[in-house]
């Protein structure tokens, strides 16, 4: 594949071809060069010689840890579990809370099911799920504060919806459950890697995110935080030899959970995953957050203002700069979804039909040549 003529010198981290538009990293993103490196690296190295090197692959797993704690400003990495999923993440959340018959869960009516399903499989515990829509609400955040009361044991919610690419206001969230001891659980897999994001301001118990969007890694690994003070108090519904305090005295027969975040992990690591993760993170490490949701944001804005002078697009995003993330979420008054989604198919656009519409998530790196080939393809659709 021939190389793609990246902006600001990331031509070396990326290997996209030069006649694919990339603006997906909403779904499952592409990995940087480094990231390749390291999986052929792990692979070669393992088909060689085996795990001879495995202590060594284990202080590269604690290693992601502090990654991972830094990316979310965290305490401590003992509040950090390496987990196969956001899925999984928020599932250990949903059952290992002891529930009350009557508690409720408050969540938006737009999020993804990963964060939707796991709270109505609860409904047979007694426990009830109300769905805010936030499309209705001139104010979201207070329409989700409204809808809490003295039975809501917890709230979930997407840093960033999804579909529309509504960055929500998760500190005012946070205030709102902290003073009225309502458990804050955040789905943060559409902002970490792209936004910065802070555990500690926002005031959160528990946040899950899968490594395959935003942070540029591989599928089946997941950042779970819970914060410390939790830790004891989920019950565990899985067990195995990697959750436990002395996890490698395999003679000894008495046991306890580790204190730490690792009791949710019940068997053997992702290994190859945990290497490519943690190569994919150097990338956002050197680079620096604050300069990748300049550039993230940059993009946004430069999308919204060019969709917006053109009358036969709508914008389902929301065009506010408080909500604005690296989702950019339009509709064509003129042409519907689905042969516009193969228009840009065609000429080699991967995107996502979203939301009753057409989504666009371009990273940091995406040069802006490619966004105006975007617009132009746009344009000429008609």
């Amino acid at each position: 594949m021939a190389q793609s003529n990246m902006s600001n010198d990331y031509n070396n981290e990326f290997c996209l071809r030069d006649d694919f538009i990339h603006v997906n990293h909403a779904a499952v993103a592409p990995w940087p060069i480094r990231t390749k490196n390291a999986v052929v690296s792990f692979a070669e190295e393992n088909s060689q010689q085996g795990s001879l090197n495995y202590l060594q692959w284990m202080e590269k797993e604690q290693s992601l840890r502090e990654q991972l704690k830094k990316l979310i400003n965290a305490d401590s990495t003992d509040e950090i579990a390496l987990l196969k999923s956001t899925s999984e993440a928020l599932s250990v959340v949903a059952y290992g809370i002891d529930w009350k018959n009557g508690d409720t869960v408050v969540t938006s009516a737009e999020e993804f099911p990963s964060n939707r399903l796991l709270w109505e499989s609860l409904q047979p515990l007694g426990v009830g799920v109300k769905l805010v829509d936030l499309h209705q609400a001139d104010d979201a955040e207070q329409a989700i504060i409204d809808a809490t009361d003295e039975s809501t044991r917890l709230l979930s919610i997407s840093a960033v919806q999804y579909a529309s690419g509504r960055k929500m206001d998760l500190k005012r969230l946070g205030q709102h459950c902290q003073s009225n001891n309502i458990l804050f659980c955040i789905d943060a897999i559409q902002q970490l890697g792209a936004l910065s994001f802070n555990v500690n301001e926002v005031q959160a118990d528990f946040v899950a995110a899968d490594g395959h969007k935003w942070m540029l890694g591989p599928e089946g690994l997941a950042l779970f935080y819970c914060r410390k003070k939790h830790l004891s108090t989920l019950k565990l519904n899985q067990y195995g030899w990697h959750m436990i305090e002395h996890m490698h005295d395999f003679s000894r027969t008495d046991w306890e959970p580790a204190h730490s975040a690792r009791r949710f992990e019940c068997g053997s690591p992702n290994t190859m995953g945990i290497m490519a993760l943690s190569a994919s993170l150097s990338l956002i490490e050197e680079t620096g957050i604050e300069s990748i949701e300049q550039q993230v944001l940059d993009n946004t804005d430069y999308l919204i203002n060019e969709l917006s002078q053109r009358d036969n697009i709508q914008l389902l995003s929301d065009v506010s700069k408080d909500t604005r993330s690296g989702i950019v979420t339009f509709k064509h008054q003129l042409i519907s979804n689905d042969p516009l989604f193969e228009h840009l198919k065609l000429h080699n656009v991967f995107c996502a039909p979203r939301g009753g519409g057409i989504r666009f998530s371009p990273h940091f790196y995406t040069p802006r040549e490619q966004l105006q080939t975007l617009l132009e393809l746009i344009d000429n659709a008609v």
